[in-house]
């Protein structure tokens, strides 16, 4: 009897220190109402803090965002004057890290940012002209979404100020966020929205900042030879023949609607959002498996040399596979692994979370889905 009553007390001590442990903030939320900017976050007691400011002065506003369990961390960002919707097409720069479904493990994207190069410990842009690539999956699952939204928010600003690029592509879990699919949210999100006496639906609407944001975002983008996308293309999506850009421009009006199929009046659009869209295909790597000719074909259709994408982790991730003309760079970050690419003209390695770089393996031709 004391043994259980000792084991309980532990389990119990164990679980308290947990709970303490994560990050209890949540925001900052802001949303946009009758020419006031309306800010709502959830501080280091976990209690509601709001604040508001008029929305002709937005540019001298400052978002913090806190961290009760690391309040060194804590960093500011200044808001931009005018969100615009994304390009399609870059210029490489010489030096590209990509990372993909970092899923709000904020701590682990911040170490590998840092140790990569990226930024330094006081969240400043240091990869000078080169370019950041999130492939997609910022949502679900992990504990810190919105500081990873407003990180990649700021350093975007910083990157082209120093004549660098972060380029955030959207993946299946963004737009199941915009789109009311909510399967994989964390329920401190829905308590948190709670507190601030709001539906979670409404946390990424298009009055807010980053709802804005994120639907400026595009679902695929071509940077030099390669195109940088979460999923993959499906054979149904070639077969449309559509440039990068169309494809952009058909989707962002959609996202939305993205959990919504039966919506669409014009069935032709399903085809973008469904199995078969850019950030839910997996034939890669699952069957019916694509053929290194579909994909050859693919790559000859929009003039690049490969394609990279994140959304299905393997067995054998981060590696190369169709002969080097896909690389998959998905690894589970909620179980400590943490590792991106990096893109030094024609030549692609692997970044661990210490930032020491080795060469990429070749995946087997039959990879096993973890």
């Amino acid at each position: 009897m004391i043994k259980h009553l000792f084991l309980l007390f532990f389990l119990g001590y164990v679980f308290c220190c947990s709970a303490q442990d994560g990050n209890i903030c949540d925001g900052p939320y802001l949303n946009y109402k009758n020419g006031y900017g309306i800010i709502k976050l959830i501080d280091q007691k976990g209690k509601l803090v709001v604040d508001s400011f008029p929305e002709s002065k937005k540019r001298s506003y400052e978002i913090v965002v806190h961290f009760s369990n690391h309040k060194n961390q804590d960093f500011s960002v200044l808001l931009r004057k005018k969100i615009e919707d994304e390009k399609t097409v870059w210029t490489a720069p010489d030096k590209i890290i990509a990372m993909s479904d970092i899923e709000g493990e904020f701590e682990a994207t911040r170490n590998l940012l840092v140790k990569g190069g990226v930024m330094d410990s006081a969240y400043r842009w240091t990869f000078g002209k080169g370019s950041l690539v999130i492939c997609g999956d910022l949502f679900d699952r992990g504990n810190d979404v919105m500081a990873e939204l407003w990180l990649l928010y700021k350093l975007e600003d910083e990157a082209r100020e120093k004549g660098g690029n972060v380029h955030t592509i959207l993946g299946n879990h963004d737009v199941m966020n915009l789109s009311g699919d909510y399967r994989y949210v964390q329920q401190k999100y829905f308590d948190n929205a709670k507190l601030m006496q709001v539906e979670y639906a409404t946390l990424y609407g298009r009055d807010t900042e980053l709802g804005r944001w994120l639907r400026s975002k595009n679902t695929i983008e071509k940077i030099g030879d390669n195109l940088y996308l979460h999923g993959g293309i499906s054979p149904a999506i070639l077969a449309r023949k559509m440039s990068l850009d169309v494809i952009n421009e058909v989707c962002r009006p959609y996202y939305d609607q993205g959990h919504h199929l039966e919506n669409f009046s014009d069935t032709s659009l399903r085809i973008f959002f469904g199995r078969d869209a850019l950030f839910w295909y997996r034939g890669y790597f699952m069957d019916p498996r694509a053929s290194q000719s579909f994909v050859d074909s693919t790559l000859a259709f929009y003039h690049a040399k490969r394609i990279i994408i994140g959304h299905t982790i393997t067995d054998s991730n981060i590696a190369s596979y169709y002969e080097g003309k896909i690389i998959g760079i998905d690894v589970n970050e909620h179980e400590g692994h943490s590792e991106a690419i990096l893109v030094q003209k024609s030549r692609i390695s692997v970044m661990d979370k210490d930032g020491k770089v080795r060469p990429i393996i070749a995946g087997p031709a039959n990879s096993v889905i973890e």
